[in-house]
Order: structure tokens, then C-alpha cells, then sequence
């Protein structure tokens, strides 16, 4: 993962894809570099399988290149989340591939073993969720902007009010009750600054 350059923020994916619309080339390698860490990701749940690192990875990378060609940002808010699914779908149909050339064999036969030695069969792989994946990925990405944004967007009140409420910095998630109390004002108070901080990241994200 460390050989993988850091992923796109949601205003520089915005700004590549819509160079890339606009037929740059330079954008549309930048959206492929800067989401190789999201191949690499989603691959790992296929190890175990007979096929190669590097030929899971190229066929991971197509996937990913099929979705920032095919990418809607009116039908899905982040390239990441719709290229995930795409990625998965392409080494899906890979193992899919590989079975239909080889002798008939049932889904339960097994076609390779996980990192604990057990085995595993195709529809363990075709079972499992990409979901999964997809949102474990998102939420990273997420929370690493929501931190970057709590400075830059609340005020100090309401930085302090959520860090209590949501036990950010690891912090204590306290009700709004036990908020109040600490610092000594209503508890309606304190859900109206809850409130307008929530409405000000949102519109953000």
C-alpha cells in the first residue's frame, strides 16, 4: 500500500473528472495513479485464489479504468464507491472465466486457501459482499476529511460540542444532558449548536 500514492480529496476527483470529461489525458491518469490504492484494497480479499498478485492487480486496474470512463457523478457521489464495485465485478468475472475454460467443477471445490490456511471455494469469493469493501474504504476517506474540516468550517464552541457528543479524539461520547452539565448551559443549547455544526459539514460533504 505504501508504493501507492495517496487517494483523491472529493474536490480533486471532481476537478480531474471533469478535465477527463473534457478529453485531458493528464486527469484521466491522475484519477487511475491516485486510486491504484483502492485495486490494491479490493484485491486483497482474493488472495488465497491460484491467480497471480500482479495479474489480479492489471485485471483490478481495468475495472477501475472502465469506471472512471463509464463514472455519472449525478447517479453516484464518489468515482471511489462506483469504482469499487466495478473493480470487484471485473475479478469476479475473471474467476468466472478461468472456471468456464477449465473442467466442469462444482462452486463448493476448493480454488485456493485464505491467509489462515483454510480453504476456500468460488462461492465463498462470489458470496462475499463488496459492500463491504466499498464502505470500509468510504469511511476512511470520510472521517479523514471530516477531521480536516472541523477546524476549518466550526467555530471552537462547536467543534468542542461534537467532539463530546461523537467522541471524536477519543473523547467520551456523552448525551446532550451530560454536555450541558459539563459546560454548563441548556441542553437545548447545546442541540441547536449540534445541530447547525451537523448542517455545516454536511453541506461540505
Amino acid at each position: 500500500m505504501k508504493t501507492f500514492q495517496k487517494p483523491l480529496t472529493p474536490e480533486e476527483e471532481q476537478q480531474y473528472l471533469q478535465e477527463y470529461q473534457q478529453g485531458s489525458l493528464e486527469a484521466k491518469n491522475i484519477l487511475i495513479e491516485r486510486n491504484l490504492r483502492l485495486v490494491a484494497h479490493i484485491v486483497k480479499k482474493y488472495q488465497g485464489t491460484p491467480e497471480d498478485l500482479d495479474d489480479l492487480i492489471s485485471i483490478g486496474t481495468i475495472g477501475l479504468i472502465k469506471a472512471i470512463h463509464t463514472f455519472d457523478a449525478s447517479k453516484s457521489s464518489r468515482l471511489s464507491t462506483y469504482a469499487a464495485r466495478c473493480i470487484d465485478n471485473e475479478l469476479l468475472m475473471l474467476l468466472r472465466s478461468k472456471k468456464k475454460t477449465s473442467r466442469e467443477v462444482s462452486l463448493y471445490d476448493p480454488i485456493g486457501t485464505d491467509k489462515e490456511g483454510n480453504e476456500i471455494s468460488l462461492l465463498d469469493v462470489i458470496e462475499s459482499e463488496p459492500v463491504d469493501v466499498v464502505k470500509n474504504y468510504s469511511l476512511k476517506q470520510d472521517t479523514a476529511l471530516l477531521y480536516q474540516l472541523l477546524p476549518q468550517v466550526l467555530t471552537k464552541r462547536e467543534q468542542e460540542i461534537l467532539k463530546l457528543r461523537y467522541g471524536l479524539y477519543g473523547e467520551e461520547e456523552l448525551t446532550q444532558r451530560e454536555i450541558a452539565k459539563r459546560l454548563n448551559i441548556s441542553r437545548s443549547y447545546v442541540s441547536r449548536i449540534e445541530k447547525n455544526a451537523l448542517l455545516k459539514l454536511r453541506e461540505y460533504f
